[in-house]
């Protein structure tokens, strides 16, 4: 009986009892705020690096002897390299996918994709625009929401070897409405065009994705930015010494 009531008395493993019931709940609410957290500086890391890319793709080029900017496929490449370094330490490139258009209006306002250049690894629905491609049928271009007409890589492209300049030939692919969700999608002004940034990318988590809203798995972030300067809307130019060109039908980080 005296036992009993020594053993009855005892508070001394009081704490380390209760500390025992509740460390998987301090420690679970803990890694659930570090993975929100993260969750919510990833979104800001692409939303940014987004508007950075539409930013910048509206204002390089290389001004020529008519007083208009020549976008170089250089250009195209030097902000791509910008956005990878961006997205280096959380694997832009090979988690993801990066879409430019250039989305184009004539005259009249018909709006046109006119070439589409992108970086990363990522491929298929999901990854690859959603909101219309380049696209060739027959030899002639197709609908730009067209799902069977394969991808035209020389969409806005001068491919003559002669060294005459086909780029007219190559003109993109024609958009009914603009770019973007429906509802709100986005147009270029007349004469003029609108650099149209996707970016889809696989969050890189701390712990997990299992016990966050639908697994948080995917971040999409679109940007445009009315192009600035006066182009040259012709076609990209690619003079000596040629740069890579970096189409859709790429796959590479």
């Amino acid at each position: 009986m005296a036992f009993a009531r020594r053993f009855r008395d005892d508070r001394s493993g009081l704490a380390l009892l209760e500390f025992a019931f509740t460390a998987p709940l301090v420690v679970a609410l803990g890694l659930w705020g570090v993975e929100t957290a993260n969750l919510a500086l990833a979104n800001l890391r692409v939303s940014q690096i987004a508007l950075n890319l539409a930013d910048n793709a509206s204002r390089v080029g290389a001004q020529s002897s008519l007083v208009t900017q020549q976008l170089r496929e250089v250009d195209i490449n030097d902000i791509f390299a910008a956005a990878k370094t961006q997205g280096f330490a959380w694997d832009l490139a090979t988690r993801g996918r990066i879409t430019l258009s250039s989305l184009e209006a004539d005259k009249d306002g018909k709006q046109t994709i006119h070439w589409q250049r992108c970086l990363g690894t990522k491929s298929g629905a999901g990854y690859d625009s959603s909101y219309g491609r380049t696209t060739i049928s027959g030899g002639t271009p197709a609908a730009a929401d067209s799902t069977t007409a394969p991808y035209d890589p020389t969409a806005g492209v001068n491919t003559s070897t002669s060294g005459s300049d086909n780029s007219a030939s190559h003109p993109g692919s024609v958009i009914t409405g603009g770019m973007g969700e429906t509802g709100t999608k986005i147009v270029a002004p007349n004469n003029s065009g609108v650099m149209f940034v996707e970016i889809n990318y696989d969050y890189k988590p701390v712990v997990g994705t299992g016990w966050l809203p639908n697994g948080a798995a995917k971040i999409r972030y679109i940007a445009s930015f009315i192009v600035r300067d006066r182009r040259d809307f012709g076609q990209i130019y690619n003079p000596s010494p040629t740069a890579a060109l970096m189409t859709c039908n790429k796959y590479t980080s």
